[in-house]
């Protein structure tokens, strides 16, 4: 019988797969204590491996049939009634991913994904946009909190976002599950709050950053001024700055317009799939209002190569810093894009077939610490890289999700287990089917 050890062995050594299921555990230390009871704590590892594994989706039917359970219902227990706290697992979370990845010149990332949702009875559904989609869609928006250093990125905080057609129906947040005490609050408002939790936890990070959506707010530069955290904060073309006193506010396009030809650099922040990712830059010392004059204000421009668009970016740092710092950061934005596509192709970070408030953040939490486990040994494998691998790109996490998926988290089961899932599923369509049937009967024999 070949063992993972054989598996690897047979490809020179090039990867330490014996060492993941060790990384695993370790990450699932970091919360287990939140479970007092051992049923749930058992649940919750299982859970947490059948996110890693080939199911279809990770609803808590395929996760308690990877698991070996004979119906869902603990799976559903997990996520619903179960006694454990979100929140706080959150905060482990987060300490595990700055224990194993933490940098003091590591960059927050603020941004908001959506996951297009059928009907209205989800928490936080309504018509709405999202960039999920690029347009308007019945959909439910998060915003998160994104870590990245020079070890890796994933995530260590998330909000789901409620609508004010919804704070403003106390019923319909009680048939979710809302607690009492939420109120409405902007996206802008949850960044801000999460940065602030990290901030007040002491998150190593020396920057920020987030597209012009939160880089056009004042309060949430200001929250990070008063942090002494430096920015690079995404702005629209006709966000107004002071680049020349005696001209007074300026658009941020106009102040470019009157840019030499001399003013241009050009730098590649990182290599793209296709090549160097190259962008001409400028950089504008900028005058602050008169009640931010700590530190030094910069707008940062970046110019395309091939149709010469312009993304515009105002940075702000307690200490000055050269253009070469500034780029880097604004460059870092795109960690949180490649979070959400992995968090949702490797840990069915989108695949959360629930409808309340603590379901959601629970599924989501261990999404997190899914994800966070494959981000740290990616970083492990990075480090560890042997030289007969320079041929090879470095190990990805959706390619680590692939070989976990197949070497530690592949289960078997008896054939009499499929067969009884196979029952259950269509014992409950038919239920589904009469149950459905019978609603629409009594609808059309209602009297006029």
């Amino acid at each position: 019988m070949e063992t993972t050890k054989d598996l690897v062995a047979a490809d020179g050594d090039s990867v330490a797969a014996e060492g993941w299921l060790g990384e695993f555990e370790a990450g699932f230390a970091y919360v287990a204590g939140r479970f007092s009871r051992v049923e749930p704590r058992r649940q919750a590892r299982a859970f947490l491996l059948g996110l890693l594994s080939d199911v279809d989706t990770r609803s808590c039917w395929q996760l308690a049939e990877q698991a070996g359970d004979r119906t869902p219902h603990r799976m559903q227990r997990l996520l619903g009634e179960a006694v454990w706290d979100a929140d706080a697992m959150r905060d482990d979370v987060r300490r595990y991913v700055v224990d194993q990845l933490g940098d003091a010149s590591a960059v927050l990332i603020i941004d908001d994904t959506g996951d297009l949702k059928r009907g209205l009875a989800s928490v936080g559904v309504q018509r709405q946009y999202t960039g999920t989609a690029g347009r308007i869609e019945n959909a439910q928006v998060a915003v998160f909190l994104a870590y990245a250093s020079r070890h890796g990125y994933t995530f260590i905080d998330r909000e789901v976002y409620l609508p004010r057609c919804w704070t403003d129906d106390p019923q319909r947040c009680a048939a979710a599950g809302v607690p009492e005490q939420v109120r409405f609050a902007t996206k802008i408002t949850l960044a801000r709050r999460m940065l602030t939790r990290a901030a007040d936890t002491g998150v190593p990070a020396a920057w920020a950053t987030a597209d012009e959506f939160y880089g056009g707010d004042r309060g949430l530069r200001r929250d990070l001024q008063a942090r002494g955290m430096g920015y690079v904060l995404a702005v629209a073309r006709n966000h107004r700055i002071t680049a020349c006193p005696a001209l007074g506010p300026q658009r941020a396009d106009q102040v470019v317009a009157a840019l030499s030809g001399r003013a241009w650099n050009r730098y590649s922040v990182a290599d793209g799939a296709k090549g160097p990712r190259e962008y001409d830059r400028a950089w504008v010392a900028i005058t602050p209002p008169d009640d931010e004059q700590i530190g030094h204000h910069w707008l940062l421009v970046r110019r395309s190569l091939t149709d010469g668009e312009l993304a515009f970016y105002r940075c702000w740092s307690p200490r000055p810093v050269g253009l070469p710092t500034l780029v880097r950061v604004a460059g870092t934005r795109w960690c949180i894009e490649t979070c959400f596509q992995t968090g949702k192709n490797a840990t069915g970070l989108d695949e959360h077939q629930v409808r309340r408030w603590d379901s959601w953040y629970r599924h989501t939490t261990l999404v997190m610490l899914a994800h966070a486990i494959l981000t740290v040994i990616a970083a492990r494998e990075r480090a560890r890289a042997h030289p007969t691998d320079q041929q090879l790109i470095p190990l990805t996490v959706n390619e680590i999700r692939h070989l976990f998926a197949k070497l530690i988290s592949s289960t078997a089961h008896t054939i009499i287990h499929w067969l009884a899932w196979s029952r259950w599923r269509r014992l409950h369509q038919a239920r589904a089917k009469t149950s459905h049937y019978r609603r629409r009967d009594q609808v059309e024999h209602q009297p006029t």
